[in-house]
């Protein structure tokens, strides 16, 4: 029976990834748990196993009397003189309980509880295992689709990734191999739960970490990012080396770079912005792709007005406002952005308002200086 049992948490061990201590621990207080369960709740039974040789051993703990008025607690001296000869009256002794005495119902409580600890166990690693990685991607097999959520295995654990935060225009099928964005780990009473995505914009950020060996370094910085998923990404990045181009960097020679990124968005846009500190600068480099002529800014409000060419107009603010949108997610600027046209028939109404109340001003003079 001891090398069986031996086997047996040696086995589980390997398997469950659970230390061979911790389990002799959960069988000692599984078996324990039957035992008092089988003596009425006794609290005097106590068992212990034997770390090397699995060894079970049963006892109750009684105390030496002269005369015995609880059977269940106390021993009559004379039966301990042989046995405990170091042991007086008052002292207490553990008398050895046979374990073939324990029976079925006993040892099924203690299957229980065994499995269930076990369980716990892993639970515990699972656990610990992930909630370090959130915010990092980590990548799994698809296993199967149920009530418009994904579950991917992640090692011995699944994760879910909800439809709402995979791409539009992707498919996933069992089987495959998919990349995403750990955005959340919760312990539960069902055990750790595991939410992935692929519409978070730190998704699009890591895999930038994960390509450009320049951003993983720290050499070349990830300034921000803004993101509508599944159609496109700014992101402005700047290098702590003069030496080195940052946009470059991503791109990677003939694009390979950003081109990986891109198809692993299943073809989202990607801008890549050269971040600069001057708000002017950096707010007409993230309207590209149109062509910015001048811009306006009031650094108190952090709000900017933008004046392009009336053929920029469109392209500067996008289709359905993305981009304008996109670039006051990257700048953190409230943004207006206004053609030359606009910008020409606003200043024209300022002039003759301004040239309104002057004549008005004029006037009044006239008026007062009549006898």
């Amino acid at each position: 029976m001891t090398k069986e049992l031996c086997f047996v948490i040696e086995q589980i061990s390997r398997e469950k990834g659970i230390s061979r201590d911790a389990l002799l621990k959960v069988l000692e207080a599984a078996l324990l748990s039957a035992a008092r369960k089988k003596f009425g709740g006794r609290t005097n039974i106590d068992l212990r196993i034997d770390p090397k040789t699995c060894n079970i051993q049963a006892f109750e703990i009684k105390t030496i009397v002269e005369n015995v008025s609880n059977k269940d607690e106390e021993v009559p001296m004379e039966e301990t003189r042989t046995m405990y000869p170091d042991k007086g009256l008052g002292d207490t002794v553990e008398v050895p309980i046979p374990l073939h005495d324990f029976g079925r119902i006993a040892a099924q409580t203690a299957k229980q509880v065994i499995f269930q600890r076990v369980r716990e166990a892993e639970r515990d690693i699972i656990f610990e295992e992930f909630k370090d990685k959130v915010g990092h991607i980590v990548s799994g097999t698809v296993l199967r689709k149920e009530k418009g959520n994904f579950y991917i295995t992640l090692g011995k654990t699944e994760a879910v990734l909800p439809q709402r935060e995979t791409l539009t225009n992707e498919t996933l099928k069992r089987g495959d191999i998919v990349k995403a964005y750990l955005s959340e780990v919760r312990q539960t009473s069902k055990g750790p739960v595991l939410v992935l995505s692929r519409s978070e914009p730190n998704f699009v950020k890591r895999l930038f970490e994960m390509e450009v060996p320049e951003i993983n370094d720290g050499v070349v910085v990830i300034k921000s990012i803004a993101r509508e998923p599944w159609e496109r990404t700014k992101i402005a990045v700047f290098s702590k080396d003069p030496s080195i181009d940052a946009v470059g960097a991503c791109v990677g020679m003939k694009g390979t770079r950003v081109q990986s990124i891109v198809r692993e968005l299943r073809g989202e846009r990607i801008d890549i912005i050269p971040w600069s500190e001057d708000p002017r600068i950096f707010i007409a480099r993230a309207l590209t792709p149109a062509t910015i002529e001048r811009v306006g800014v009031n650094e108190d409000e952090k709000t900017a007005m933008v004046i392009v060419d009336d053929q920029q107009l469109s392209l500067a603010i996008g289709k359905r406002g993305q981009n304008i949108k996109l670039v006051t997610k990257l700048t953190g600027w409230e943004i207006e952005i206004l053609s030359e046209s606009e910008y020409s028939k606003i200043k024209l109404e300022e002039t003759d308002k301004t040239l309104d109340e002057a004549i008005k001003i004029e006037a009044r003079k006239l008026k007062s200086n009549e006898p």
